[in-house]
């Protein structure tokens, strides 16, 4: 969580909305090198899922191909 009175960095990601000065709802995950690995922005109506999250997080340090609805502990893809 950050606050970003200013909008710098909202309006870095392409969030934020200039009419009202507020930013839209993003989750990014970005690597230690900066490379953003995952985003999805919604719609202000719609929440965000901290079990989506974690998920797409565990993937991604799973060393592997993730299939859909793939969950922590399950075998990766095979990439043959």
């Amino acid at each position: 969580m950050v606050a970003d009175r200013k909008g710098t960095i909202s309006r870095s990601y392409g969030v934020l909305n200039e009419e009202t000065g507020n930013a839209r709802r993003g989750l990014f995950i970005i690597d230690p090198d900066g490379i953003i690995k995952y985003m999805v922005v919604t719609d202000d109506d719609i929440g965000r899922s901290t079990h989506e999250t974690y998920r797409v997080l565990s993937a991604l340090q799973a060393g592997g191909l993730c299939g859909v609805n793939w969950e922590e502990g399950k075998p990766l893809v095979n990439k043959n």
